[in-house]
């Protein structure tokens, strides 16, 4: 049986990948979800030039990813806050995570440990099957084109 070909134009995992696979633009987004909300914050935290901050950002804000809302710090500001459409690449960054950890973790593993507000237990991120709840692998799954 051949593989599945797939229009990079109609992909679903080629798409995000165009919007997200910039370098730049995932560390924004890593920092979105650490709290960082305002330029400085961004441009301290990730060392980045204020033209490239200022040109994700302005991408990340029109992809509705992220959403400018204004504040008052003696004269008008604009902070950078996760959309629903932004929330929904937490499980992305969080894959993203653990197979940096696994594979390519320096020696001191982990910079840092994520834990559950309600119950103190670590995160994990999952492939699961949505009717039986199994946990799957790409061995444990078969792809049926729609077309």
């Amino acid at each position: 049986m051949s593989p599945v070909k797939v229009a990079d134009e109609l992909c679903t995992v080629s798409l995000p990948a165009a919007l997200l696979g910039e370098r730049w633009t995932l560390l924004l987004l890593r920092q979105a979800f650490l709290g960082t909300r305002r330029f400085e914050d961004f441009q301290s935290a990730m060392d980045i030039s204020r033209s490239v901050l200022t040109e994700r950002l302005a991408k990340l804000v029109d992809e509705g990813i992220l959403r400018r809302v204004a504040y008052k710090d003696v004269r008008t500001r604009h902070e950078y806050r996760l959309t629903e459409k932004g929330l929904d690449l937490y499980p992305v960054l969080m894959a993203l995570r653990k197979f940096g950890d696994k594979w390519m973790s320096p020696e001191g593993g982990t910079s840092f440990d994520l834990h559950h507000h309600e119950c103190g237990g670590n995160v994990d991120v999952r492939v699961h099957c949505a009717t039986c709840g199994n946990e799957l692998s790409a061995r444990d799954v078969r792809v049926t084109p729609l077309r």
